[in-house]
């Protein structure tokens, strides 16, 4: 096999990498007969469509949760946007509040009351801009070198940025919770942030998807006694439910969303006409 036919060669090695398998560059050079440049320039386009995570020698494949934001962000839609209306009912007027980079904190921007004068700082590229759009809320953005994985600024200048407020409740962003190794995160430099963020807030807040519990990631942010709340959907296991309470934070539970009472209906719909 030659390098002038490269995306055959690449959809066989994501076909791998889809099956749980990490790669090797120097490996997958020898076995298809190109340079190790050419490899690597396949794997650099495999993590740029979110297909892989790029590590030093070749290529991890990703799980749903480490996943770049962009490939994330319509996932899941209105189960998000219930953890969101479950969690804005803890925001108080004049907060500043510093939403992590993720698309569960996403789905907070257009849910935030508009009566509550709100400043807001966020180290995202999506929700900065979604907050854009709100007149109402001052915007106050980290910056520093994107990560496209995190989706936004998680670098020694985001730390430096973020060391420099006083965060009244932040939305701290998971990549894995559990009530043995707390929250965690797949990049050590989201987790050193993340680190940053919750040592400058009085709160701290995490929005959290059934598929994230009792997860565990590479690298550990905070026990879960450090989180004020955790906020879970609504048909979130009870025996996991109470093991987080059980380490010493308070659990709220999200609404149904309107597609799980269809998706319900319709099932019983289906059964009843059986």
């Amino acid at each position: 096999m030659t390098d002038d036919i490269p995306i055959a060669r690449r959809e066989l090695i994501a076909s791998r990498l889809a099956a749980g398998h990490a790669v090797v560059a120097a490996t997958l050079a020898a076995e298809f007969d190109v340079s190790e440049d050419a490899i690597r320039r396949d794997l650099r386009a495999l993590a740029a469509e979110g297909r892989c995570r790029r590590v030093y020698g070749g290529a991890l494949p990703l799980s749903a949760a480490s996943a770049p934001m962009a490939a994330r962000m319509d996932e899941a839609r209105e189960r998000k946007a219930a953890l969101a209306a479950a969690a804005v009912a803890q925001v108080q007027r004049g907060e500043l509040l510093f939403l992590d980079s993720g698309s569960t904190n996403l789905a907070l921007v257009e849910l935030l009351p508009e009566e509550l004068e709100l400043s807001v700082a966020t180290n995202s590229i999506d929700i900065a801009a979604a907050l854009l759009r709100r007149a109402d809320i001052r915007l106050i953005l980290v910056g520093g070198e994107v990560n496209p994985v995190v989706g936004g600024s998680v670098d020694a200048a985001a730390v430096a940025s973020v060391m420099n407020l006083h965060i009244d409740r932040c939305f701290l962003g998971a990549c894995a919770v559990s009530p043995q190794e707390g929250v965690s995160a797949y990049e050590f430099a989201d987790a050193t942030f993340k680190r940053a963020v919750l040592s400058c807030s009085r709160h701290a807040i995490v929005l959290s998807t059934t598929d994230k519990l009792d997860g565990r990631a590479s690298h550990r942010v905070a026990a879960l006694d450090a989180i004020a709340c955790v906020v879970l959907e609504h048909d979130a296991p009870r025996a996991q439910v109470a093991a987080l309470k059980k380490a010493g934070t308070t659990v709220l539970q999200a609404q149904r969303p309107a597609s799980a009472n269809s998706a319900e209906n319709a099932a019983s719909a289906a059964s009843a006409s059986n």
